[in-house]
């Protein structure tokens, strides 16, 4: 069973994406892995204190990505092959980079003082 209990609704963004961000990532870093289940829409709602539409929102987009499979009556089922995680990282970093990139430019740091920063952050 997928742990939420890392999760933590913040910023702008709406909580239906917050959520869809927090499983892409834990598939990215290997702590969701092929095949965990998904607690209930219910109990997920209940567990995060959102609304239930809220936690359907989420698991529909992670069923027409592909990332889920759900059965009436039965638990979400994360469907994660090596091709989807290498192609959910790339997604996410590059949205990251992209971010980064234009606050970056945004005030004035040229791509090398990019790069020194990264570098120096890397350690």
């Amino acid at each position: 069973m997928i742990n939420f209990n890392g999760f933590e609704a913040s910023g702008n963004d709406p909580i239906y994406h917050q959520i869809l961000l927090f499983i892409k990532k834990g598939a990215v870093a290997g702590t969701i892995k092929d095949g965990d289940e998904l607690p209930s829409r219910r109990n997920l709602s209940a567990l995060l204190g959102i609304n239930p539409n809220t936690v359907q929102k989420a698991f529909s987009l992670l069923e027409e990505e592909g990332l889920i499979e759900s059965h009436a009556g039965a638990k979400s089922v994360m469907t994660l092959s090596a091709k989807k995680i290498e192609s959910l990282r790339v997604e996410l970093l590059t949205e990251e980079l992209k971010s980064l990139s234009s606050s970056m430019k945004q005030m004035n740091i040229s791509k090398e003082e990019a790069i020194g920063l990264i570098e120096k952050f890397w350690k």
